[in-house]
């Protein structure tokens, strides 16, 4: 027993050593005072939507502004007065004023002779066009031609004609066609060494005349316009002398109608003649298509007219 007691001791003095060594900080040469690294989360976590703000985001409904009906009232809302007493006042106080068609043509005119302005320059006009349908839907944008029935340009437009057959060709050439041929004109008109104000074709070539697509863009020949057919010598009637009409940006059509030394009732008649064509292309059932009509000459202040005075009424529904 005596004998076992010393190997004991050093059995349990090296177990202390081993549990000292093991629980003891060890040296790495790093002060164990320095922080951790610890993982840092970049990517927080998606919050849920409630399903009560889907829902009422559905039953939002847009405000509608509300239309004030001062008709009735003494002046109109917001304004000093419906009409101004003096010859100089400030415009924003009272509501701008719309002239008949034939009394604006008047005043421009009249405004020529007191700004001693030349006599002979362009008149413009305005329009803002109507151009929604139903279902979010929109009157596509539109190019036409018209005869006016008071020209103002003394030159007359260069047209040329798709065709293949050498004998309409001919006749093309003999009723006033600048350019005339088939397949081989589309290399010089995409070198830009041929070009013209219009131009037309026969059905049977168009399948050819593709890659004058991106080309010509709008002056591509459409049968829409007038300028596909087999009666080449109708279509240059129109187009030698016709007048354009386009829509630009959308909703606007902003041309010139005639020159103001013309005649009241011929700047008229162009004017009549511009608005007619503009509002065929407004399905019949879907009311007004002009929202808003300016005319001006060169020199002179733009003069708000009421469109609707140019165009046809509507026969009244008979009673029945």
């Amino acid at each position: 027993m005596a004998a076992c007691t010393p190997t004991m001791w050093k059995v349990l003095a090296g177990c202390q050593r081993q549990l000292l060594r093991a629980g003891g900080p060890a040296y790495t040469g790093v002060s164990q005072a320095a922080p951790r690294n610890l993982p840092v989360r970049t990517l927080a976590a998606v919050r849920p939507l409630r399903k009560d703000k889907k829902e009422d985001k559905e039953k939002e409904v847009k405000k509608e502004k509300k239309v004030i009906d001062d008709k009735d009232r003494h002046k109109p809302y917001g304004r000093t007065a419906w009409k101004p007493v003096d010859d100089v006042y400030v415009m924003r106080y009272y509501p701008r004023t719309v002239y008949g068609p034939a009394d604006a043509i008047d005043m421009l005119k009249k405004f020529q002779t007191l700004d001693f302005t030349p006599l002979k320059q362009p008149v413009y006009i305005d329009l803002k066009l109507d151009m929604k349908l139903e279902k979010k839907k929109k009157v596509d944008a539109f190019v036409s031609t018209v005869h006016l029935p008071h020209p103002f340009k003394t030159e007359t437009n260069t047209v040329l004609v798709f065709t293949e057959d050498a004998n309409q060709a001919q006749v093309a050439k003999q009723n006033g066609a600048a350019y005339a041929g088939g397949a081989e004109l589309i290399q010089a008109i995409l070198d830009d060494e041929i070009s013209a104000d219009f131009y037309v074709a026969v059905p049977d070539i168009l399948p050819k005349l593709v890659p004058l697509k991106n080309k010509l863009r709008k002056k591509f020949p459409k049968s829409k316009r007038g300028a596909v057919s087999i009666h080449i010598p109708k279509m240059l009637e129109l187009f030698k002398t016709g007048f354009e009409i386009r829509v630009e940006n959308d909703c606007y059509v902003r041309t010139q109608i005639a020159m103001l030394d013309m005649t009241k009732e011929q700047i008229f008649a162009n004017l009549r003649t511009i608005l007619l064509d503009v509002c065929s292309h407004r399905p019949a059932d879907m009311g007004p298509f002009i929202e808003r009509a300016i005319i001006a000459s060169q020199t002179s202040e733009a003069l708000w007219f009421k469109s609707e005075d140019v165009l046809p009424k509507p026969a009244e529904e008979k009673e029945e």
